[in-house]
């Protein structure tokens, strides 16, 4: 396995495993599509996986490995993975319970100036899935198909007609941070399938990365409870090059 199909581990602690995903690389995948899971697994589990793959095991080749949750195929950043059936346990129901805190930073286009702020922005939106496409949509209220999405923000940066975004979203809809961005005139950088794609581009753009990462996820040890935080830097690529420096000044003087 090469350096480009490693995913980097954050850290390993009482069941819990952090990595910081790589964009355009889908969370689970049918075996013979690589995903995180396959690829931790080879990175896990070595000799074991390969074993039980060839033998025709498909049920935790190698050994168990929990998936908690998702992050969109297009999207890079922190995610949690559980090591024992207790760690997924417990990190499942605190995802129920909106007990995690995730921290997303975000590149958004924008033809209105955003002002740089201190002050919290609030999304509040009634988000359902589009029939038959991969995507989601705002409706009214009052649909009967819709669910409530709310996230807070701040504007860190700005560099012409494009803005730095923190997002924290509070409840975890499908693509929930995409959509409220798109649906406010400001498309996150490369997000073909909230911004100005034809339907007929969408299934091959869909899944190509785009200018949102998981920065930062908090989450309670499934041990001795206390608070821990992952953090996962973001990728060294141009789209983000140039809001390197800001993001890690910023989220580190606001960590200490």
């Amino acid at each position: 396995m090469s350096d480009l199909h490693k995913i980097e581990v954050v850290f390993e602690k009482n069941g819990v495993l952090a990595v910081n995903k790589p964009a355009g690389l889908p969370t689970q995948a049918p075996w013979g599509i690589e995903s995180v899971e396959s690829l931790i697994r080879r990175q896990k589990f070595h000799q074991h996986f390969e074993d039980a793959i060839e033998s025709g095991g498909t049920r935790h080749p190698g050994g168990f490995l929990g998936v908690p949750h998702r992050l969109d195929r297009a999207v890079s950043g922190v995610m949690l993975l559980a090591l024992t059936p207790r760690a997924a346990r417990q990190l499942s129901r605190q995802f129920e319970r909106r007990q995690i805190q995730k921290t997303y930073v975000a590149v958004v286009e924008s033809t209105d100036a955003l002002p740089v702020s201190e002050e919290p922005f609030i999304w509040r939106d009634a988000i359902r899935k589009v029939s038959g496409e991969p995507r989601v949509e705002v409706v009214k209220t009052h649909d009967s198909h819709a669910k409530p999405a709310l996230t807070k923000g701040f504007v860190l940066a700005s560099s012409k007609d494009r803005y730095l975004l923190k997002l924290h979203p509070e409840t975890g809809r499908m693509h929930q941070l995409r959509i409220q961005a798109a649906c406010r005139g400001m498309p996150i950088v490369d997000d073909a399938l909230y911004g100005s794609a034809s339907m007929e581009d969408i299934e091959n753009t869909r899944h190509q990365p785009i200018a949102l990462h998981a920065w930062s996820i908090e989450y309670d040890d499934p041990e001795n409870k206390q608070r821990v935080a992952a953090h996962a830097s973001v990728p060294e690529t141009p789209r983000w090059m140039c809001w390197r420096d800001v993001i890690s000044s910023r989220m580190q003087s606001e960590s200490q």
